[in-house]
Order: structure tokens, then C-alpha cells, then sequence
């Protein structure tokens, strides 16, 4: 009898020998055993246990010093890239996504193949060839029978025969909380997973990424990443603040608005249907603001510190719960049956609704600053000779709050896009408690410019913004009629110079003329015979007109 309990403990250890050395999905994708517990409460949808086989002769595993890796893609090794959209409130979707980056020059084309790009130089100059990877051409989606056995995922289920997918050539096996899913895909695949049932806290997303290689698959890639699943609305607050120099020190202006805007992390829209209220405690004794609407103004008035606290709540509609049976109450023989009491029952149609709270905290520092800028005269300045063409201008500035430490201008087209220049001064902070200010400016020539100016400190940063009329200068003012008189003057120096020894020469041969004629010369008109032949000389196209024509001299 003892002989024969050896015998079947040794059949039983046989039949168990080949399910231990068959390759099981946890062993390959992770290192990392899962609990049952977990197995049983986290089902997700579409996906299988990974207690189930791996068929290692189609899908071939190596460790991670394997150097097979190194040669498993021509010129190269490709990376997956996994991001999601974490974190995700539970009950909502998140969805992972994996991108394949491939080697310099090489890129995925329309037909699913991977292509050298054109005038691509990589480490070892540019290849003659065109396909790194041609699965058109090396066939293997045939739909000759003998080649669909290695159609399939490495658990052994078919793929899915979906237009396109004769394109696909990579193969993806996700893996988290001990379940994994098999997808056909191209150079990036996308997964979704509703959190539902998903323990709350971070958890791991394990992707593992196949090549076909005729009528086998090649390893090409690993990748993980951590994702969170939340009970908590996920919220991020912006603050803004006008005239503060830096939004990302939560330090702002007393006696300016604040406003705060809230952003909810919700990439599924799992919130749409939700009533969602936000109650804020600004910290500055004003009370409970409590608003259905996420953006809100609020104004410190007064210098400090003081901590903000926002509470986000959301009303998840969902399915009611069962209600709980109530016990029937005593009756006696003589009640009648309408007496009965109603069992509570679900209506169909009813829903219920889960609170769903985020928060939000941060410290506030609340400092003086410049509140405002304006420009309350502009004065054109009479510029002595001589001087550039540049015209200047007083601009007479003041402002509200503290007395800043610099002043800036952008002086630009009147459409404010084409910047002409750009001039900053310290400001002396000694002038007085008053901001009145008086800020020089040069202009090029008459015009209309657009003028931003602004004045800064460490903390704030007021704006104004004006057009700027430059008037021309007048021609009848003292320094241009000097410059006129000048140029003037000038000119004829020389003309006259120039006339007269051209004429000289002319009236030396007429005279030469005349002593040997028997005409008669007329005195007095000498004059009016030598600016006519000069001005004959400058200007002989119009003679027919000019009344000297009547004094030239004749003979008698």
C-alpha cells in the first residue's frame, strides 16, 4: 500500500511539471507576485489574469542583460515612451498611452513600415537603403492557412482581423495589478481602464512592445510607469494678480484683486454631470465665500501673511444602494390587509449621489506695491541748433502706491508691433513721497508713435500705454530761419561766383564786338545786358517771355 501512495504522489508531480515550467505572464512582465486579494477585487474589464500561459517559443523573453537586446532593431534601439493621465478619481477612466521613438533617420510610413528619412545623416552617414523594416514585402499576413498559426497574442488568442490591421506590426502586452491586454498596434498604442474597482493609491503599469519578424516576434522594448488612483478631486488653483512682477512666489499687492481659478483634473469628464461647489476661506478674517462658479476675485487690504483654504465638493450621481428590508409590523386578526406596511422598493429610474471632496491650501504674503501708472501731460521740447533730427518730448507721469525704482518705454509703430526702441532709468527714490515724474524721451522725426511705459520695482510692474503724437518742427521758428539764412546765403555766394565767371568770359567777346561795329551803346542798360545774357546762359528754353528781350541793344 505504501508503494502504491508513491506511485500516484509520483503521477501527480509528473502532471505538475509541465504547468510549473510553462512561462506564465507574471513572470515575464513583472517581477513583482500580486496578491490574491488583489486578483479577485480588482477585475478590470477586457482584461485576463496573468496566471494564464506565455508561448515563449512565439514571443521570445529575455532579461534585461540579455545581449540580444542590442541587435533586436537595425541601426539601433527603439524606446516606448508611456505616459497616462494620472491621477484619476476613482470611478473615472485613465488612459495610458505608449509611443515608439525610433532610431535618428528612421520613421514609421504609411503602410505600417519603418523608412530612412530622406537627406537624414545619422552616426554612419545616409543609408542607400529605403525600408529599415519591410514587412509589406516580407509578407507573413497572408491568408494562406499555413500561416495562421502565429496570428495570435502570446496567450494564444487570434488578433483581431479589423480594418487595417494587416498594418500593425508591433504588438503590445500591458500589465497592472495582475492582469494583462494584448493589442495589435502601430507605433503607438493607446489603452483605457476604468478605475472602478481599482485599489485606491499609487499602482504600476508595466508595458512590454514586440516587432513582428516573419512568423515570429522580436522584443524591442520595456517600459513602466506609476499611476494614482484617488478618492480625492484632484485641484490646482492659478492666482493672478495685475501689476505683480512675479506670479509664482504667491506674493501679492495689497488693494488689488486677486483672481483665483480653479482647475479640476477630470481628462475623462467623469465630473460633467456633477454639481460641484467650491468654498474658500481667504485667511483675512472675511469669512466663508461659497460659489458654484471656479473663478473668484478677492482683494487683501491689508500687509501680511495668511493662508488659503479651498474645499472642492462634487456630487457623483450614481445608482441608489439597495434599501434595507423593514421588518413588518405586529398586526392583529382584526387589522385589515390595507393596514399592511409598504416595502421600501428601488425605483428604476432613481439615482443617488456620492460626495466626492478635493483641497487646495497655499500661504499668501500680501506686500505694498505700485498700483497704477499714468501719463498726464506730454510736452514737445524746443531743441536748440543745431541738433540730430530727433525730436523729444516730456512725458509727466505719476502713479499710485509706492515710488518705483525704474522707468521703461517701448517706443513702437503706431500699430504697437515693430519695436523702434527700448530705454530703461533708474528712478531716484529720494525725490519725495508723491509719484510725479517727468521722463524724457527722443522720437525719430514727426509722427504718431505707440508709448508703453511702465514702472517697476522688486514686486510690482505698472503698464500705460498712449499714442504719441510728435508735431513737425515750424519752419518760421528762430533756429530754422537761422539755418534758412545760413543755406541761403551760402548758396548764393556761390552762385553769383559762378555766374559771374561764366559771364565775364561772354561779355568780353560781345564787347570785342561791339568796339569794332558802328552800333551805338546805350548807358544805363549795361546792367539789364548782363543778366540777361546770364540768365540766357542758365535758362535758354524760355526767352520768348522774359520782358529783358525788349532791352537788348541794336545798332543804328
Amino acid at each position: 500500500m505504501e508503494c502504491l501512495y508513491c506511485f500516484l504522489g509520483f503521477l501527480l508531480l509528473a502532471a505538475r511539471l509541465p504547468l510549473d515550467a510553462a512561462k506564465r505572464f507574471h513572470d515575464v512582465l513583472s517581477n513583482e507576485r500580486t496578491s490574491d486579494y488583489m486578483r479577485e477585487h480588482n477585475q478590470l474589464a477586457g482584461w485576463s489574469s496573468d496566471e494564464n500561459e506565455w508561448n515563449e517559443k512565439l514571443y521570445p523573453v529575455w532579461k534585461k542583460e540579455d545581449p540580444r537586446w542590442k541587435n533586436c532593431w537595425k541601426g539601433g534601439h527603439v524606446r516606448a515612451i508611456l505616459t497616462s493621465d494620472s491621477p484619476a478619481l476613482v470611478g473615472s477612466t485613465i488612459t495610458f498611452v505608449v509611443d515608439l521613438v525610433f532610431p535618428r533617420c528612421q520613421k514609421e510610413d504609411v503602410s505600417g513600415n519603418i523608412v530612412y528619412e530622406k537627406n537624414c545623416r545619422n552616426d554612419i552617414g545616409p543609408s542607400p537603403d529605403l525600408y529599415v523594416y519591410n514587412w509589406t514585402e516580407e509578407g507573413g499576413w497572408g491568408n494562406s492557412p499555413n500561416q495562421h498559426h502565429h496570428h495570435v497574442y502570446p496567450d494564444g488568442k487570434p488578433f483581431p482581423h479589423h480594418t487595417g490591421w494587416k498594418r500593425c506590426n508591433f504588438v503590445y502586452v500591458f500589465h497592472t495589478l495582475g492582469q494583462y491586454l494584448q493589442k495589435l498596434g502601430r507605433g503607438s498604442a493607446r489603452v483605457s481602464i476604468n478605475t472602478a474597482n481599482v485599489t485606491l493609491g499609487p499602482q504600476l503599469m508595466e508595458v512590454i512592445v514586440y516587432r513582428r519578424h516573419q512568423h515570429a516576434y522580436v522584443p524591442v522594448a520595456k517600459v513602466k510607469d506609476v499611476y494614482e488612483v484617488t478618492d480625492h478631486v484632484p485641484v490646482f488653483v492659478t492666482m493672478y494678480q495685475k501689476n505683480d512682477r512675479n506670479l509664482s512666489d504667491e506674493t501679492f499687492l495689497r488693494d488689488l484683486p486677486i483672481m483665483f481659478n480653479v482647475l479640476i483634473h477630470d481628462p475623462s469628464h467623469f465630473l460633467n454631470e456633477s454639481a460641484i461647489y467650491y468654498k474658500w476661506n481667504f485667511g483675512d478674517n472675511t469669512g466663508l465665500f461659497v460659489s458654484n462658479n471656479p473663478t473668484l476675485n478677492h482683494t487683501y487690504v491689508l500687509n501680511g501673511t495668511f493662508s488659503l483654504n479651498l474645499t472642492v465638493q462634487a456630487a457623483v450621481p450614481g445608482p441608489c444602494p439597495s434599501p434595507s428590508p423593514t421588518p413588518p409590523k405586529p398586526t392583529s386578526p382584526l387589522s385589515s390587509a390595507g393596514d399592511n406596511p409598504l416595502e421600501l422598493r428601488e425605483t428604476p429610474d432613481e439615482t443617488c449621489h456620492i460626495n466626492r471632496y478635493g483641497y487646495f491650501r497655499a500661504t499668501i504674503t500680501i506686500v505694498d506695491g505700485i498700483l497704477a501708472v499714468n501719463i498726464i501731460q506730454m510736452t514737445d521740447v524746443l531743441v536748440p541748433a543745431p541738433q540730430p533730427d530727433n525730436s523729444l518730448m516730456d512725458l509727466v507721469v505719476t502713479c499710485q502706491g509706492i515710488m518705483p525704482t525704474e522707468v521703461c518705454t517701448v517706443v513702437s509703430d503706431p500699430s504697437c508691433q515693430i519695436t523702434y526702441n527700448t530705454v530703461c532709468d533708474p528712478v531716484d527714490v529720494n525725490t519725495g513721497d508723491s509719484c510725479l515724474l517727468t521722463v524724457r524721451r527722443a522720437f525719430r522725426g514727426s509722427g504718431t508713435y505707440c508709448l508703453n511705459l511702465t514702472l517697476g520695482d522688486d514686486r510690482s510692474l505698472a503698464l500705460t500705454s498712449a499714442l504719441v503724437s510728435v508735431p513737425a518742427r515750424d519752419p518760421a521758428s528762430p533756429s530754422s530761419m537761422a539755418n534758412g539764412a545760413l543755406v541761403s546765403v551760402g548758396c548764393l555766394a556761390i552762385f553769383v561766383t559762378v555766374i559771374t565767371l561764366l559771364v565775364y568770359k561772354k561779355h568780353k567777346e560781345y564787347k570785342y564786338l561791339i568796339g569794332n561795329g558802328t552800333g551805338i551803346v546805350i548807358k544805363g542798360k549795361g546792367l539789364n545786358v548782363f543778366l540777361n545774357h546770364a540768365k540766357a546762359l542758365f535758362c535758354p528754353g524760355n526767352q520768348e517771355q522774359d520782358p529783358l528781350l525788349k532791352h537788348q541793344p541794336g545798332t543804328v
